[in-house]
């Protein structure tokens, strides 16, 4: 393997589908249940904890580093997120959302920390990044609906494209101190099953929530995502709304690749703000 930055991309099945598609949600996105077309931007300001690992292929492990921690990445940073929707016929709908995360920051290890080949001893300042993209995608189906309630399931996939990055004064194996980078790529395609319900409390006023689900381990990925988020939304106009929502994204991936040995793992929750265009 290069001892200079080092990439690697993963593709599972679906990535492709999951790119073209730019990421859609569920339905409870909607503003009111008798909307058709939805268009949401929302100021998502999460805690973020964020661990990441990569072993190598010549037996080297990789030290669990947590990116705040011990890399002083900011945990807690504005993210712009955004959404757009459609409702098919009576009791279908498509939803779609993205939002990205891009952090960097330098800092002085305070313990070894070993990633990919390269150990970077304590005392030594690091430069790091860490970048992430989200889109997802779904379709839902409104098992109940009627002139107050929607409740619903939703098939999705869920795809993050991440990058993560250290470079600073290291050795790999027994040489010489100096100047190491590394730097790795995923692209990580995850299907869901969820469900959504939305209430619509008064012709202004409407309460929904969401949750999406995943446990699955598909040839050499092993993923875990939990995504939730409750929301409550008020029509200030005839087409225009506002609304605060608390989110909760819990996702862990496990890869077994010849080039990437570890784990990428990363939590967001905390309250949002939204600003909705519906029609």
């Amino acid at each position: 393997m290069a001892r200079s930055s080092t990439k690697s991309c993963f593709l599972t099945s679906g990535a492709a589908v999951g790119a073209v598609f730019v990421a859609f949600a569920s339905s409870a996105h909607a503003q009111a249940l008798d909307d058709r077309y939805w268009l949401q931007a929302q100021a998502f300001w999460p805690d973020i904890d964020t661990t990441v690992a990569v072993s190598n292929k010549t037996g080297t492990i990789g030290t669990k580093i947590d990116l705040e921690s011990d890399l002083k990445l900011s945990d807690r940073k504005s993210l712009p997120a955004f959404f757009a929707g459609a409702r098919i016929g009576d009791r279908w709908s498509v939803v779609g959302e993205y939002y990205a995360l891009n952090r960097s920051a330098s800092a002085t290890a305070g313990r070894d920390l070993t990633f990919d080949d390269v150990t970077y001893p304590a005392g030594v300042t690091i430069a790091s990044e860490f970048k992430t993209d989200v889109y997802r995608v779904a379709v839902g189906y409104a098992f109940v609906r009627n002139d107050k309630l929607d409740l619903g399931g939703v098939v999705g996939l869920h795809v993050t494209q991440f990058t993560v990055g250290l470079e600073g004064q290291g050795h790999v194996g027994n040489a010489a101190v100096q100047t190491e980078a590394r730097q790795r790529d995923a692209l990580a395609p995850l299907p869901t099953l969820g469900a959504y319900g939305i209430y619509q409390a008064t012709p202004k006023l409407t309460v929904g929530g969401r949750i999406d689900y995943l446990s699955l381990k598909v040839s050499d990925y092993d993923g875990r995502l939990i995504n939730a988020q409750a929301s409550v939304s008020y029509r200030v106009f005839e087409n225009v709304g506002i609304g605060v929502m608390y989110r909760y994204v819990d996702y862990e991936l496990g890869i077994e690749k010849e080039r990437w040995d570890g784990d990428v793992a990363y939590t967001f929750k905390g309250p949002a703000l939204f600003l909705q265009a519906a029609f």
